[in-house]
């Protein structure tokens, strides 16, 4: 069983959650019904008030309706209060439930293809949050009562309805307009903000590079150009929006004197009361109230759609893991079966055709040429990456067949570019997991690291900052270290473990190195230094993504001392693949 759903398992997870909170929706709508029922107050209080009040001149009266209509007023704001603090706990709890998700799928995405989406899916998250809580939401709630407005003003008199039915046509026409001449180039200007967000990253985390080099500039007007893009984007579409809001505005304003107007013209006819102009007017207002709200949040709502249409391809493209049966801890016996690697967002295999077998215990060092591959066997060995073809197997599961949580304390890794996180030396160390101090010192002096942390300003509660930046390269490579032998891993894998150490951080790397040997660990040591092949049993060199060689030391060390000899003769025990 694979640790992850096939692609056409994947589900729509975020529509999913939404449906979930039907319950919800479905008691912010009857909410709404009540609310919208006492928003026809202020037209029948003010029609009783011209006909009634006035008419019999009824103080009494006055203050009986007066009294009501506040009572029920004061309900329709618990009404709206218990709406809005409905809809906020949906927004929270949607958040939740997808988060952890998200969160997940964003590191999925950048191990898969190559692509890191940055926060961006938890930026989209936000925004589909908000939209949730915004007045945008409640005005889709009260569209459906639309009509319920426009027939109440058509019992007040039909030509009113119909000066009430034409006004409203206008106004969704210049809405659907507004809709359509800006969707374009909004969508346009929001791409490019998502990748110049991701660019200004990637420029951030190679700032020393870009100073040293002087291609600030260079990145500058690169990235300004797609800015420029999307202002003028944003601009194209701020000012079709503009024109059409105001529009709307302006003629909104102008229905409302039509419709009071037409309301006198038929009062001084006597087909209606002049109360019933009056709330002819104020119903009209609150029929096209929804419409408003929904022309003011429109920028809004584009925002939140094209959030959960980010969302949503991101969750089907990247399915939920799914949890594999518990498998018992392993030993460290890896074997490779054809393997063939191509790393995310290429097409080019790197790996092709790898069968190897390294018993448990066994300290294999990977030599070769640049672009030989060995950083992605690593990756590979490790289940970082997905092979495209054949297997990785440790103590006979596959590699990917492997709960992460329930491998990771077994597994050590580091690295080329060693990665530490905000926090302090020893939360690094324990890998953010439940600390265990004694483990922390014994991982520290394995690594031959405990003293040097000790020198530091706090010790192991030292705050290391941001990606490690108050350590030096060495240092930060000697704590990756400490944190990849920290409890004891059966397997561990070690990329040029030795490209920022000194000397006395290389003898510590050896000495850490028999650790491993007499615990009994797997490890697989990549090194371009001929140092650390004395601590290795084994050595496989790879060439153009296959193993050229793999034996015992002793053996592949002579056959390299005896180049001529490559092409005519192979001593027994190193074939070119095992």
């Amino acid at each position: 069983m694979s640790s992850h759903q096939r692609p056409g398992q994947a589900q729509d997870e975020l529509r999913a959650a939404l449906r979930a909170s039907r319950g919800s929706f479905l008691f912010a709508g009857l909410f709404s019904l009540f609310i919208n029922m006492l928003m026809l107050l202020p037209a029948i209080y003010m029609l009783q008030v011209y006909d009634r009040v006035l008419a019999s001149a009824s103080v009494s009266t006055l203050v009986a309706l007066t009294v009501l209509v506040v009572a029920l007023f004061m309900v329709m704001g618990l009404l709206e209060i218990a709406r809005t603090w409905l809809l906020v706990r949906v927004s929270a709890r949607l958040d939740m439930s997808m988060s952890q998700r998200l969160f997940t799928a964003m590191f999925d995405a950048g191990l898969r293809y190559g692509r890191p989406s940055g926060t961006q899916p938890l930026s989209d998250l936000t925004s589909l949050r908000q939209f949730l809580t915004g007045a945008g939401l409640f005005a889709f709630f009260d569209t459906p009562w639309i009509p319920i407005y426009l027939a109440v003003i058509f019992l007040l008199h039909p030509i009113l309805g119909w000066v009430g039915v034409a006004g409203l046509v206008v106004i969704v026409m210049l809405a659907v307009i507004n809709e359509l001449s800006t969707r374009k180039p909004l969508n346009a200007a929001n791409g490019l903000t998502v990748q110049n967000n991701q660019a200004v990253g990637g420029h951030l985390r190679n700032a020393e590079a870009l100073e040293a080099m002087g291609m600030l500039d260079n990145v500058h007007r690169r990235w300004l150009a797609r800015h420029a893009d999307m202002l003028r984007l944003q601009a194209q579409a701020s000012d079709r929006a503009g024109v059409l809001a105001n529009t709307s505005k302006a003629f909104r304003i102008t229905l409302q004197s039509l419709i009071l107007g037409t309301g006198a013209y038929l009062a001084i006819q006597h087909e209606i009361t002049p109360g019933a102009m009056i709330a002819g007017s104020i119903l009209l207002g609150r029929a096209l109230a929804p419409v408003d709200m929904l022309i003011g949040s429109w920028k809004q709502f584009l925002a939140a759609r094209s959030a959960y249409d980010r969302l949503r391809d991101l969750l089907l493209s990247i399915p939920a893991r799914k949890r594999a049966m518990r498998l018992p801890a392993p030993r460290g016996h890896v074997v490779a079966e054809q393997l063939t690697v191509v790393p995310p967002g290429a097409r080019t295999p790197v790996l092709q055709n790898v069968s190897f077998d390294i018993p448990a215990g066994n300290i294999v060092g990977i030599i070769g040429p640049s672009a030989a591959g060995k950083s992605t066997l690593a990756r590979a060995v490790l289940g970082v990456w997905p092979p495209a073809a054949g297997s990785v197997r440790l103590d006979g599961a596959a590699i990917n067949d492997w709960n992460r949580d329930e491998l990771g304390p077994h597994v050590g890794y580091l690295p080329q570019d060693v990665e530490l996180l905000e926090g302090t030396v020893s939360e690094n160390i324990a890998r953010f997991g439940d600390m265990d101090p004694d483990g922390v010192v014994t991982a520290a002096q394995k690594a031959g690291v405990h003293e040097m942390v000790l020198r530091l300003p706090k010790g192991y509660d030292t705050p290391i900052g941001q990606g490690g930046t108050v350590l030096s390269g060495g240092q930060r490579q000697r704590i990756g270290l400490a944190r990849a032998l920290y409890g004891s891993p059966c397997l561990v894998v070690l990329d040029e473990p030795n490209s920022n150490l000194d000397d006395h951080g290389e003898a510590a790397l050896v000495s850490a190195l028999g650790h491993l040997k007499r615990s009994g660990a797997t490890v697989l040591v990549i090194t371009h230094r001929p140092n650390l092949l004395h601590s290795v049993e084994r050595i496989m060199v790879l060439r153009d993504g296959r193993i050229h060689m793999f034996g015992p030391r002793d053996q592949v060390l002579a056959e390299f001392a005896r180049p001529a000899a490559v092409s005519k003769q192979r001593p027994a025990g190193v074939p070119a693949r095992a």
